[in-house]
């Protein structure tokens, strides 16, 4: 019997040692004797034809190569480099709302606190808490959608308007809404004498017009895209202007997409932080924002989207559920963890950290700004914003300006040009950075753009 039993085990075990092998050798790749004589082999199916029309890569990967492609040529500058480039918060996130992160991770190993799929438009609790503390109750709880990100939202209302409508975008503006707007076919070939794309509507927003379009004297358009605090140019717009923009609108029955990501750096008495403080926007407006800014939840990824019940396409149905199917479709819902510590962002004490948060930038947005005056430039933005926008000299250059601050000082800032053409002619500075960062980089600045 023992025997029998033996010799059965060994077969079992045998057995199983070559299913494993099997199974192993399922993920692996098969072996080939020979190897492929061409370099490259392609498929049958064309290239999206949106695609080609795009205008070189997204801007801020080229901000990275080409510093990448400098430090490859001065190997011994890396130690010297600054970033004042991409929006990118540097400063630790703080213990409250960190302990909210940590919290919502470490119930996941516990039985009665672990979690799987959600709400996939948002945790219930922490959407009622967006709709009362940001919005003091301007917005329902059921129209916040919770997501990972503003940018990301961008792309889930452009799939919700599809490729048959006409946008109109702030020159400059952040180049997502008009990538976005290209990827969807929404767009004919850019001119390259002006450097920009047929069928897009471009509102110059100039320090001659206090960077505000004259909306009445522009073009319809189906879709509006406007940000304020605006990125790169700092300003942030008053209620008079938002009233008009609202107007307008409403008037042409147009729908407006408000990005509202820079919202908490607004400091100046009566400007509005969310479209929804002006009469008439729920009949016409969609805001997106983030925590990013807020609460340095960058590399966290949390944002939300409201889309008010009032909001209607030409046929009457409601914009809210294209956009919920959009999210339900293709998005799970936001990270349980990043939600927790979304919740705690929003607590009394998590505000008053965020709020601590945007004064340290503020101030290095002035202490950058005060360099850039002290030298002669004309400076915008920086008071409710964490941009400074620098006007250069006459005739300069916005990339010849990158390519020298990166090559005399190490200072990596952004072309005013990559945000559109009317942003030639200007320099865009983040104040997201370390103080100390932002003091050498005033003092280096101050050497290589003097006037």
């Amino acid at each position: 019997i023992v025997s029998q039993t033996v010799e059965v085990i060994m077969k079992l075990s045998g057995a199983i040692s070559f299913l494993m092998l099997a199974s192993a050798s399922a993920f692996a790749p098969a072996s080939t004797s020979t190897r492929s004589n061409t370099a490259l082999s392609m498929s049958g199916v064309a290239r999206n034809p949106n695609f080609t029309k795009l205008a070189g890569g997204y801007l801020f990967p080229e901000i990275g190569r080409r510093r990448n492609a400098y430090l490859a040529e001065n190997p011994e500058m890396a130690d010297r480099i600054i970033s004042l480039g991409i929006g990118d918060t540097t400063q630790p996130i703080p213990e409250h709302i960190l302990k909210g992160l940590v919290d919502s991770a470490a119930k996941l190993g516990t039985k009665d606190g672990y979690s799987g799929y959600g709400d996939g438009n948002g945790n219930a609790d922490l959407r009622a808490k967006i709709a009362d503390k940001l919005y003091g109750g301007l917005i329902k709880d059921s129209e916040v959608f919770v997501s990972d990100g503003a940018k990301c939202d961008i792309m889930r209302v452009q799939q919700v308007f599809g490729p048959g409508v006409t946008t109109a975008v702030q020159d400059p503006s952040y180049p997502v809404y008009v990538d976005t707007s290209v990827m969807m076919g929404q767009t004919g070939d850019i001119d390259t004498e002006t450097s920009q794309y047929e069928n897009i509507v471009y509102m110059p927003c100039t320090a001659e017009n206090d960077f505000f379009p004259d909306i009445d004297n522009m073009p319809r358009a189906d879709i509006v895209y406007f940000c304020s605090p605006n990125n790169p140019t700092g300003a942030a717009a008053t209620k008079e202007q938002l009233e008009k923009l609202v107007k307008v609108c409403k008037e042409r029955g147009s729908i407006l997409v408000f990005d509202a990501a820079y919202a908490p750096f607004i400091r100046t008495e009566g400007v509005p932080k969310s479209i929804f403080e002006i009469d008439g926007a729920r009949e016409v407006a969609i805001e997106c924002n983030s925590f990013s800014k807020y609460a340095g939840f960058t590399g966290v990824r949390l944002g939300w989207t409201v889309v008010p019940d009032e909001l209607t396409f030409a046929d009457g149905t409601l914009v809210r559920d294209d956009f919920n199917r959009v999210m339900s479709t293709a998005f799970n819902g936001a990270s349980n963890i990043v939600q927790g510590g979304g919740l705690a962002c929003l607590d009394d004490e998590g505000l008053a950290e965020i709020d601590t948060l945007i004064t340290y930038y503020l101030e290095n947005a002035q202490l950058l700004k005060d360099a850039m005056e002290s030298i002669g430039y004309d400076v915008y933005g920086g008071n409710d914003a964490p941009y400074v926008f620098v006007k250069l000299p006459e005739g300069k250059s916005s990339w010849d300006t990158f390519s020298e601050m990166l090559e005399k000082a190490q200072v990596v800032t952004i072309p005013g040009a990559g945000f559109g053409p009317g942003g030639e002619g200007y320099l865009r500075l983040s104040a997201f950075a370390s103080r100390d960062t932002i003091i050498e980089a005033c003092a280096r600045l101050k050497v290589a753009m003097a006037v």
